[in-house]
């Protein structure tokens, strides 16, 4: 294994402190209260927790938006997912018209932030009565995410020997069966790789469900967040750090759990 140079170790350190700082202060606000004209814990408490077990008045269940959050990260996930393995594979394999203009008409949509297309947005979802549906921000993060999904499954593709494709036509099997039972395991990584980073980017989605979903019935953890930072009447500060733990702990667990497979995206997709 390659050693790091300690000065590089050193900046890296450096770089990194204030980021463990902060994240450290968060946690022990959770559970502690400060002094009297301090900023140091006096004691340890749970109450900064509470929101667990009681509603906060004026704003909708920590759990209710806890679960509109995972549906919406895992069906944002699915329809990426599914959408990137197929469009990625006929770019990497098949010969068609337009084939280089569509690459770059999809590298392009990649391209535009989503608060850019925003009103456009709004619009289309309301002719189409997805306006404040859980439903209608999943197929918009969705199609935000699957140009980016598209060029990263092209390049795992790319990577796939034409021999194991052409050993499978020559011993009869049809062209969906070569890619479902010999092509889509060779690229397993990458999918798994792809589905881990869209979860996490509509996991940590704010923009979107603030402006397209705004009903308390359909809100997510950004934006219960959100509503307690914008709230005057709320001044239990630990309480707040606690929902802001509460919201990235499990991202960060499945960060870490999963970050190896999380890197491939990139390699994956520098080969195409």
């Amino acid at each position: 294994m390659r050693r790091i140079p300690w000065l590089l170790l050193a900046l890296l350190i450096v770089v990194t402190l204030p980021i463990v700082i902060l994240f450290t202060w968060l946690i022990v606000d959770s559970f502690s209260v400060a002094a009297v004209n301090s900023i140091w814990p006096a004691s340890f408490t749970l109450s900064h927790w509470d929101f667990l077990f009681e509603t906060i008045e004026g704003h909708p269940s920590i759990w209710k938006a806890s679960v509109n959050t995972l549906i919406f990260a895992i069906s944002t996930v699915g329809v990426v997912v599914a959408t990137a393995v197929t469009a990625g594979y006929a770019l990497s394999r098949l010969s068609f018209p337009f084939r280089a203009q569509l690459l770059a008409g999809t590298l392009m949509l990649h391209a535009f932030p989503s608060i850019s297309l925003i009103v456009a947005i709004f619009l289309t979802l309301r002719l189409l009565g997805l306006y404040d549906t859980l439903a209608g921000v999943v197929l918009v993060k969705a199609s935000l995410e699957i140009p980016f999904g598209i060029w990263v499954m092209k390049g795992f593709y790319d990577t796939v020997s034409w021999d194991i494709e052409m050993a499978g036509v020559v011993d009869g099997a049809g062209r969906f069966r070569v890619w479902w039972r010999l092509i889509l395991p060779q690229v397993g990584p990458g999918i798994a790789a792809l589905a881990i980073f869209s979860f996490i980017a509509s996991w940590s989605e704010f923009v979107l469900p603030l402006v397209l979903s705004p009903s308390s019935d359909v809100a997510l953890l950004s934006v219960y967040l959100a509503g307690l930072l914008n709230d005057d009447n709320f001044t239990d500060y630990g309480m707040l750090k606690a929902v802001g733990l509460f919201y990235i702990f499990p991202v960060m667990v499945f960060y870490l759990l999963t970050q190896d497979r999380l890197m491939q995206v990139f390699g994956g997709a520098s080969q195409g």
